[in-house]
């Protein structure tokens, strides 16, 4: 077992008197371990990333540097449970919709200034301000902070959002509705304090390396476009004592083949596994190719909207679509990377979700295919009629092999014609959430830990429900789950309705499937949501 999987984070986040004396011995202060002289870990993402400004970001590379750089009110440890962050803890009252939160009094942003509780009431207010846009306002509504959906909508102030600074260390939280994993949504970088002065100076560009102020472990040093953002160890981080990485570095390479082949030069010490690939370099790479849970789900969705196409309107047709997808063979041919096939679209890994029989899922490969020519022959689509349409993707190896894929299984199958089109991923952004596809990739990983970060994707006003779809009933049921003590049957009935009414086609269901340098400490591989944080890891000697 490498050493990065059974080395225990714990005394790294409860330890309060190890000092940076220690590390300079070039020893871990809890394992023992030797310590490599560079503490510098290199990473590939596929794009660029949206934003380092916590309110603005919205991809999954954008949210682990917004990580480093900026704390939240929680934390989580490597399996996932929520620890102290600038909050060392909080109190609610007995109907759960009033949660109130203690900061820590030496939490400094890295110019030196205090973080206090109005740090948060200004962030949680401009992530609700018309007038930002924030892509994660909807988040904010989630959270079920009081009057969060009115001020989105415009119909009230950002002064009359439930939140409230009673001291510089204490940030009080009224919702609307009690919400028990109401602090988990706290780790969130949506949630993250923003600096108001900072913004104020600089506007847009506040977040530029030589203007940008933040409160986490790290500070970002260098950011070139399309190709490096560095961020180094912040000295005015309150446990930067305990930080041992001294500096990350996330280089954007587009192609999986090209990063790894720079992680087998050792230009790297982490690099997704390209699709296909993870059987050979594991029997290559035993002690580096790792494969692991992950919270998040891979999908294509129809548009449904009004613009979208005549044909997906018919729930028929999607539904012959979902059917005729041999997921086994993505899986196990085209990924190989220990990824579990997907009929419903929360993944098991979710906190207290039950996966529930959905008729496709105990059907064979060949009865699904013989039900999928029944229904879209009942849609009035045939070898005289065609069905055609386009499917876009957001530019990477593996989403081309997949998407090429789908459409040679309905074509052989079906007699559809699906044109592929890629596109570089911010465009592909734009055009997925304007609705301006036919058929889009998706894919999202959990921002909490429950089975509504799934689900609510679907809710009719989500901000991430690119196809809009809308149904009543769902909407209904998850609404009530966010109040329920018992949200698994709730939970379940809104999985069958999609599985009936097809809105989206889930694929499958990710695995962590990385190269990791066996120098690399600590990699939180229990944490199903991986939300990983630089100053938790560490580099041996080799």
């Amino acid at each position: 077992m490498n050493k990065y999987i059974r080395t225990s984070l714990a005394g790294l986040l409860t330890s309060t008197m190890i000092t940076g004396a220690a590390f300079a011995a070039g020893t871990h202060p809890t394992t023992g371990e030797a310590l490599a002289d560079d503490q510098t870990f290199t990473y590939r993402i596929l794009d660029e990333h949206s934003s380092v400004d916590p309110q603005v970001v919205e991809d999954v590379s954008g949210a682990e540097i917004v990580r480093d750089l900026f704390e939240g009110l929680m934390n989580q440890d490597e399996d996932g449970n929520l620890v102290p962050g600038v909050a060392t803890g909080y109190t609610t009252n007995d109907s759960k919709d009033v949660y109130t939160f203690t900061l820590r009094d030496n939490a400094k942003w890295s110019n030196g200034d205090p973080v206090t509780a109005s740090d948060f009431v200004f962030a949680w207010k401009r992530a609700v301000d018309p007038a930002l846009s924030s892509p994660y306002a909807w988040f904010m509504e989630l959270m079920s902070i009081e009057n969060a959906s009115e001020i989105i909508a415009g119909d009230k102030s950002v002064d009359d959002l439930g939140v409230k600074a009673i001291d510089d260390h204490t940030l009080e939280v009224t919702l609307s509705a009690p919400l028990p994993y109401f602090p988990q949504m706290t780790t969130h970088s949506t949630t993250f304090p923003a600096p108001q002065k900072v913004i104020e100076e600089f506007g847009d560009a506040w977040t530029k390396p030589e203007n940008i102020v933040s409160n986490g472990a790290y500070v970002l040093t260098e950011h070139l476009p399309q190709e490096r953002s560095v961020r180094e160890r912040n000295e005015n981080y309150w446990d930067n004592d305990n930080t041992i990485i001294e500096k990350v570095v996330a280089l954007v390479i587009n192609d999986e083949n090209v990063a790894l082949t720079r992680y087998l030069a050792g230009e790297l010490d982490r690099t997704e596994v390209p699709a296909g690939q993870f059987p050979r370099l594991q029997k290559e790479h035993p002690e580096e190719a790792i494969s692991f849970p992950r919270l998040c789900n891979y999908y294509y969705t129809f548009n449904l909207s009004d613009g979208g196409p005549e044909a997906f309107k018919d729930p028929n047709v999607r539904q012959a679509l979902s059917l005729a997808v041999d997921r086994k063979i993505i899986t196990e041919n085209i990924m190989a990377g220990g990824q579990p096939q997907a009929y419903t679209f929360a993944p098991a890994a979710t906190a207290g979700f039950d996966v529930p029989d959905v008729e496709m899922a105990s059907m064979s490969q060949a009865e699904r295919d013989e039900l999928a020519k029944e229904l879209l022959a009942a849609a009035g689509y045939g070898p005289d009629n065609p069905l055609s349409f386009e499917m876009v993707y957001n530019t990477s190896e593996a989403h081309k092999k997949v998407a090429v894929a789908l459409s040679q299984m309905w074509k052989q199958k079906l007699g559809v014609n699906a044109e592929l089109a890629n596109m570089e991923w911010k465009i592909f952004l734009e055009e997925r959430g304007n609705q301006n596809f036919d058929m889009a990739r998706g894919a999202w990983c959990g921002d909490y830990n429950e089975a509504s970060t799934f689900l609510d994707l679907l809710q009719s006003d989500s901000g991430y429900n690119d196809g809009k779809y809308n149904n009543a009933r769902v909407d209904e049921l998850l609404s009530e789950a966010k109040t329920s003590d018992d949200a698994a049957p709730l939970y379940t009935e809104v999985e069958r309705i999609i599985a009936q009414e097809t809105p989206v086609i889930p694929i499958y269901h990710y695995a962590g499937v990385y190269m990791m340098d066996s120098d690399v400490g600590n990699w939180p591989v229990k944490n199903v949501e991986q939300n990983w944080y630089s100053k938790n890891l560490y580099k041996t000697a080799e």
